[in-house]
């Protein structure tokens, strides 16, 4: 069924944060409503708001960096491609940011 995907262990541990993420915030909204608050994001969000644009930046960042890995290991003479583990950082990173001042 998932033979299409490429399962290695950065990407599997990205779907496992996710998840995880999604179960630890249900609980937290159930156990604690969140009130609607204004961040630098140009709107009001809940936590569930900012998790959600969160991720999708966080995917995004990513992708990015899926698609450009070849052109960095020209653009800086590196041996072999950089490591996924950068964009995983990096995403993570800003996804922090996201939910603590968006």
């Amino acid at each position: 069924m998932f033979d299409w995907m490429v399962w290695t262990t950065p990407v599997a541990i990205f779907f496992s944060c996710i998840a995880l993420m999604l179960v630890g915030m249900t609980v937290w909204e159930l156990q604690s409503p969140t009130p609607l608050r204004r961040g630098w994001l140009p709107m009001e969000t809940t936590r569930g708001d900012r998790l959600f644009i969160g991720l999708l930046i966080a995917a995004y960042i990513n992708l990015i960096f899926i698609g450009l890995a070849g052109r960095f290991q020209e653009w800086f003479g590196l041996e072999a491609e950089p490591s996924i583990w950068i964009s995983f950082v990096l995403s993570m990173g800003v996804l922090a940011l996201v939910m603590r001042k968006g």
